[in-house]
């Protein structure tokens, strides 16, 4: 009777969630997530939060978003959720590896793989959040692309390494998406 019992309550939960509808604080078209009221382990909107991005996930299928520049708007509308303040929020994005497909501005995009960027809008609405967005330029001239060839929202770096060991010294969380 118990199983019984406990598998109900479990499944009107499950049911529960089902319903809900994914939300985007911060960065409106991009990186939906779910409020969790019920939450007790929740971000504390009086820190200052310094979070430097290591962004190597890219997309599955070039008219696709990147999974990791998306992981970066659900980290903002998280937090955001969670109460803290988007001006609260310093993050630093340090992209490379297959991840550099997605900051190609449209025409070498279109160029490549016959179709505009998709990560194009959601590189403006990172930068109109405040975040900087950084590209390793060791894998953009290891894949041939020159700065030029980049996003205008996009700031080109030394290298993804120097990148995230100069803000760890600073004081950032290192996250990896």
């Amino acid at each position: 009777m118990r199983t019984y019992f406990l598998l109900a309550i479990s499944l009107l939960a499950f049911t529960s969630l089902l319903g809900q509808e994914r939300v985007n604080p911060v960065i409106k078209d991009f990186g939906g997530i779910y409020p969790i009221p019920e939450a007790t382990v929740k971000p504390d909107p009086g820190l200052r939060y310094k979070i430097v991005v290591d962004v190597f996930s890219g997309a599955p299928t070039p008219d696709t978003l990147g999974a990791g520049l998306n992981n970066v708007a659900r980290m903002l509308n998280l937090h955001a959720v969670g109460g803290v303040p988007p001006e609260q929020m310093e993050v630093v994005l340090a992209i490379h590896g297959k991840a550099t497909f997605g900051v190609l501005d449209n025409a070498t995009h279109q160029k490549l793989f016959g179709v505009d960027n998709p990560n194009a809008p959601l590189v403006t609405a990172l930068k109109a959040a405040g975040v900087k967005l950084t590209v390793c330029g060791q894998s953009l001239l290891a894949r041939g692309f020159t700065p030029e060839q980049t996003l205008p929202e996009i700031e080109i770096a030394t290298s993804m390494l120097t990148t995230v060991s100069t803000h760890q010294l600073r004081g950032f969380s290192v996250f990896r998406f």
